[in-house]
């Protein structure tokens, strides 16, 4: 019970946001400028601010790090190992690819904040600082790989940018004056609200046409080998319980929506995308509380 009032209010936005997609007319024009909004300004200011006031002591945090990015580098290598074997048309694979590994950062920071905190949005905050760039080297590398437009892409990626300049800014010593964290904590806040509207809105389960093989293996890299990878390596190396759920949680998430924008801008299968980021979404609400009830 206790599980599923943590998700609740979460998965609840996300289903707000497919039933207000369905019942106004404002188009998608409305919802794609919103989208806009959030990816390149209200979601990069949230980066920014969660991560230019971490203190990053590896002495504390080091396990907690390893843990969430060898299992994020598991999934990476799961969906290259699976592409000689699974048979799909130009681009739909490579599109495909970064729905294994890449997270929704805006489920992330919720539901981290809801379980611990502040304690527990930091310790997200932390996973996000460092698998924000490795998962978009690797999900550009995978689609650019046509065109050799990676280092371009990696330069224009709004989430990569206020990710590096966050880590920086800590790095250096530097501190926000008051105005401008007032500033980026409201605007970071209205990110993850409209972040998981958008998430709903943006379902869309009728984009498979192509191969359900590629399907099932993506998804259940996401939503299977990379949370056991997390769980294995947490118990393994004796996590304090606080950072092994919160980096079994960073390890179960549905993948980012923002899969399918970058997929449409690289000239990659959009509605293919869109279908995989959907379907898993879904099927997340049921494997979130299972991960979670294991780390309990």
């Amino acid at each position: 019970m206790e599980i599923l009032q943590l998700l609740l209010p979460d998965f609840s936005l996300i289903a707000l946001g497919v039933l207000v997609y369905r019942i106004t007319r404002w188009g998608d024009e409305f919802w794609a400028g919103l989208e806009k909004l959030v990816y390149f300004l209200l979601f990069p200011a949230l980066l920014f601010h969660s991560t230019a006031r971490l203190q990053v002591d590896l002495a504390v945090t080091g396990g907690l790090l390893q843990t969430g990015m060898l299992a994020l580098l598991f999934g990476i290598a799961l969906t290259w190992l699976g592409k000689p074997f699974l048979h799909a048309t130009p681009m739909t694979y490579e599109s495909g690819m970064q729905t294994a590994f890449r997270f929704n950062s805006y489920i992330a920071l919720a539901l981290a904040t809801r379980m611990a905190g502040e304690e527990g949005a930091g310790l997200m905050a932390i996973l996000l600082g460092f698998g924000v760039p490795l998962c978009n080297i690797a999900a550009v590398h995978a689609l650019a790989a046509k065109n050799g437009s990676l280092l371009r892409e990696l330069a224009k990626n709004p989430l990569l940018l206020a990710t590096a300049a966050g880590l920086a800014f800590s790095a250096l010593g530097l501190h926000l004056p008051e105005v401008a964290g007032v500033v980026l904590t409201r605007l970071g806040g209205a990110s993850i609200a409209l972040g998981l509207l958008m998430v709903g809105a943006g379902l869309r389960l009728s984009g498979l046409r192509e191969s359900r093989a590629v399907v099932a293996w993506l998804t259940a890299i996401k939503l299977v080998a990379v949370p056991a990878a997390a769980y294995l390596i947490g118990r393994h190396l004796q996590l304090p319980p606080l950072q092994f759920k919160i980096v079994v949680l960073f390890c179960s998430l549905p993948t980012a929506s923002s899969c399918y924008i970058l997929a449409a801008r690289m000239g990659g299968n959009g509605p293919f995308t869109a279908f995989l980021i959907s379907f898993g979404t879904l099927v997340s609400a049921a494997t979130i509380p299972f991960w979670l009830a294991l780390v309990h």
